[in-house]
This record gives structure tokens, sequence and C-alpha cells, in this order.
């Protein structure tokens, strides 16, 4: 299979190993418009890729998985006409739940190599791997409350049964960020390592694997993300339509605004 229409997702494979690259380095892999669109194709190819039997997902350069949203696109989608930015959440809506599904629905195992600051859209490919590698100095965040919408993505599918309710609550509520030490022990990743360690960690655990009993790896992976699929039709499809929702309101342009800045937002929801 080809993958050269990729613009922003590399893809090598080799000895049965299907590497996969977000490549947005300049902007610490930060998902606009094109790269979420890929992010939710490159499973299904993958997937039917007969040269592949193990995926591995990290981040190019040496500082992050991926940083989340494009700010640039959501604020955007903020200057839009109404219709016009119902319709542009409509689709980033459907595209947010091709990107879930796709990899929970991949029957081929993914692991993510987590190099570096993980957030957003980036955060949900990398926690629905199925096996996550981190580095131990690394950060993640679901990002979605210091932007001033609901936690959609992923968030409230899969962090209750990685974590627990009560840490996911205060993660999710708080939009706090958690280093690679405390999302091992909590039970947000699989394990941590030095970061120059993080994805020949993953490529050796996915050489493993490639040697091992495929059907078996699939049908035991397809079992076990039954629970996602469940958690998927009580949360995450509500929890994603909300965070959309919440982007008729002025917080998110502010949020935006003062992330941008490096600076405290001053939503408007909690003003007077």
């Amino acid at each position: 299979m080809g993958y050269s229409g990729y613009q922003h997702l590399v893809v090598d494979v080799k000895d049965g190993i299907g590497l996969v690259t977000i490549n947005r380095p300049d902007v610490y892999n930060a998902t606009n418009d094109r790269l979420h669109y890929e992010l939710t194709t490159i499973w299904g190819d993958m997937d039917r890729d007969p040269e592949v039997r193990i995926i591995v997902v990290t981040g190019a350069g040496d500082k992050a998985f991926s940083a989340g949203g494009d700010l640039a696109d959501i604020e955007h989608r903020a200057s839009l006409p109404a219709e016009e930015r119902f319709e542009e959440l409509s689709r980033v809506l459907k595209e947010a739940q091709d990107l879930v599904y796709g990899i929970v629905n991949c029957d081929k195992v993914v692991i993510s190599a987590i190099n570096g600051v993980a957030v957003g859209a980036g955060l949900a490919v990398a926690l629905l791997a199925d096996i996550s590698v981190m580095a131990d100095d690394a950060r993640l965040s679901d990002g979605h409350l210091r932007l001033g919408v609901a936690a959609g993505d992923h968030a409230a599918m899969v962090w209750p049964l990685l974590c627990g309710m009560a840490k996911a609550k205060y993660y999710l509520l708080t939009g706090d960020f958690v280093d690679g030490r405390e999302a091992e022990r909590i039970g947000l990743v699989s394990e941590v390592q030095p970061r120059e360690q993080v994805l020949p960690r993953a490529m050796e655990i996915a050489g493993r694997m490639a040697a091992g009993p495929q059907m078996a790896q699939r049908f035991t992976k397809r079992a076990l993300n039954q629970w996602l699929r469940q958690g998927g039709l009580i949360s995450f499809d509500y929890s994603a339509a909300l965070e959309l929702f919440g982007f008729v309101s002025a917080d998110p342009a502010e949020g935006a605004k003062a992330i941008n800045e490096k600076r405290p937002p001053q939503f408007p929801s909690a003003s007077g």
C-alpha cells in the first residue's frame, strides 16, 4: 500500500512494523485540519496493509508527541458566520468520532511512543493505543477545560477505565498536566522510560509482538475493546457533541487567545 498522500504523517513499514510519525515539529506536531483528518484514515489504511502486523505511533522531533489542536484553526472557526460554523463543527465532530473509533476498531495492536507533550487529539491517539510508552519527563493534559470547552475527544470514554473516576475527574476538570511518572503511577500509560529510550522500547515491544500469534493478539484486543465500545455508547459520543456545542460560546475564543498570550484566561462565563 502507498502512503504518499499523507502530508503530516510519515509512514515507514519494515519487518512487519508500521511506524507512523506525526510530522509537524515546527508547531510541536499540533493537529491542524489536515492532520486531524489524516488521523482518522491512517488506522484503516494500516489495518488493510498486509505488510503491517503491529503499528507504532510517535511524534517528530524531541519535544512533542502532539501539542493538541492548532489554535489558528480554532480562532478561524470562531470568526465564521453561524451557519458556516455549524457546518464546520459538524465535520469536526464526525472526524473526532472517526479518529477514536478508528483506533478502537483497528484489529492490529497500536503502540504509542509518547516522546513529549501530548494534548487534545494527540493525547487521544496516545492513550487509545493498546500499549503506551511515555517519557518520564514528558507531560500530558486533556486540555479542553483550559480552552473553555467540555472534555470530548476520548477522555470520558477511556480515562475512568485507565485511572479510575476520582483521578479522571480531577485531571479532566482542572486541565492540570500529568508527567510520565505520575501517569504510570495512576495507570494512564503502560510504562515510562527515559526520553531517549521511548521509541526504542516501543519498537522492541512491537518487534516481539510482530513475531507473535497475530490472530490471538487481534482477537484479544477486539475482546478488551468491548469495554471501550460500551464506553463510547455511554459517554464518548455524548461528550464529543457537548465539546463541539461549547464552541458556540465566547469562552473558547478567550481560551485560545490566553494560551497564545501565555496568560490566565478570563472566561466570559466566569465573569459577573
